[in-house]
């Protein structure tokens, strides 16, 4: 498969900083999907990790993102939450490879079924940015579940 990764740490300007590299297929086991990336989002930490993170052990190279959505090509024998052919979106590991490839393993117990209203591209953009949301809505600000008001046709926080 095709993926975009590093093998150490540099500067954005350096060439090595990010490659065009090829790799074996990954294979689902487990409680893992494989997943065919059709879109991919770009946040602060992968320039957080590009410009400090090593490769993980046992890797050659480091691959970047975090943010996907796609399309399940296959399961492990534990999965039990989605079969091939459904349509996802999710924000992946620290600890594991990252999206920015043809194919990537996921956990199925952090991925959520797109959005049949959200195109791929959409999709993708959500994850990160929503989870950030979610937490300074209701673990930092308190907000409580159902306090929210809807006022010509918007969301707004109670007042």
């Amino acid at each position: 498969m095709k993926a975009v990764g590093y093998k150490q740490a540099s500067p954005i300007q350096s060439p090595e900083s990010l490659l065009d590299i090829t790799l074996p297929d990954p294979v689902a086991a487990g409680r893992d999907l494989l997943v065919e990336v059709k879109a991919i989002s770009v946040n602060p930490v992968d320039f957080k990790i590009r410009s400090g993170s090593a490769p993980l052990a046992g890797d050659e190279y480091r691959i970047l993102g975090w943010d996907a959505a796609g399309v399940v090509k296959s399961v492990g024998s534990e999965v039990t939450l989605f079969k091939p052919g459904d349509e996802v979106f999710y924000a992946g590991s620290l600890i594991r490879r990252g999206t920015n490839a043809e194919f990537h393993l996921v956990d199925e117990r952090i991925v959520g079924r797109k959005p049949e209203t959200l195109s791929y591209v959409q999709s993708a953009a959500l994850p990160l940015t929503s989870l950030t949301a979610w937490e300074l809505l209701f673990d930092r600000l308190g907000v409580k579940l159902g306090s929210w008001r809807v006022r010509r046709g918007w969301s707004a926080l109670p007042l």
